[in-house]
């Protein structure tokens, strides 16, 4: 393989590695628990941004059921970030050339 034609595939590799840090930083999801009573924003590097709970759960007084609400809530909006993400490099690395077809065990 020519140098150049590697420098290119590295600048390409670069730029690929660019744009999935700014979809990373962009992704935000949301997912709830107990039909809505738990529910957590997540951002693309999985750190949660906001948690709101009704006020009907607190009245139960079950604190076991809140902790269960929100660890599902936080899980499933692990999982949509996961989901998310997947389906953005599946889409940045079909516009690189040669990219497409490549598996790369835990992102796609």
């Amino acid at each position: 393989m020519e140098v150049g034609a590697l420098q290119q595939m590295l600048s390409r590799f670069r730029q690929l590695q660019e744009d999935l840090q700014r979809q990373v930083n962009a992704v935000t999801v949301e997912a709830s628990a107990g039909g809505g009573m738990v529910t957590v924003k997540m951002n693309g590097q999985k750190q949660v941004l906001d948690v709101r709970i009704e006020p009907e759960v607190f009245a139960g007084k079950d604190v076991e059921m809140l902790q269960d609400l929100i660890r599902a809530a936080v899980n499933e909006a692990a999982r949509r970030v996961d989901e998310e993400l997947a389906s953005q490099m599946k889409n940045l690395a079909g516009s690189v050339p040669g990219m497409a077809g490549l598996k790369i065990p835990g992102l796609f």
